[in-house]
């Protein structure tokens, strides 16, 4: 699945660029960053392998709430001019846009597959 090759692709952009990082954020910034960026994989990874869909979406959005603490981490990363921390947002959006394509479509085919359409709305 593409999402997930993505998303373990910034794991490990995640961990290069964290070497680099000052030794005295190795218990701070640098472990949260790391936690952060393998929860993105592994909750779409777990996730697809739920057997309910409402199950798969739940994981799914814990996938991208953990996204956008990386994301977070990554902007405080940048604010202290941390080298290689301006690298790794383009990728975080480029995850962040496929697992949010993702959600929307399991989203309208759960709205199909309920059976209600728009013109019982009178619209």
């Amino acid at each position: 699945m593409r999402v997930w090759q993505s998303a373990m692709d910034l794991v490990v952009l995640i961990y290069k660029a964290t070497q680099d990082f000052p030794r005295s954020e190795q218990f701070g910034l640098v472990s949260q960053m790391r936690r952060a960026s393998v929860s993105v994989p592994s909750n779409i990874a777990e996730g697809y392998g739920r057997g309910s869909q409402a199950d798969r979406l739940r994981f799914f959005y814990i996938a991208r709430g953990s996204l956008l603490e990386l994301e977070t981490q990554i902007a405080i990363a940048a604010r202290l001019a941390y080298a290689g921390a301006n690298v790794l947002i383009g990728q975080t959006e480029k995850v962040f846009a496929q697992l949010s394509a993702l959600i929307t479509r399991m989203q309208d085919e759960a709205f199909l597959a309920s059976g209600i359409r728009p013109q019982a709305w009178g619209v």
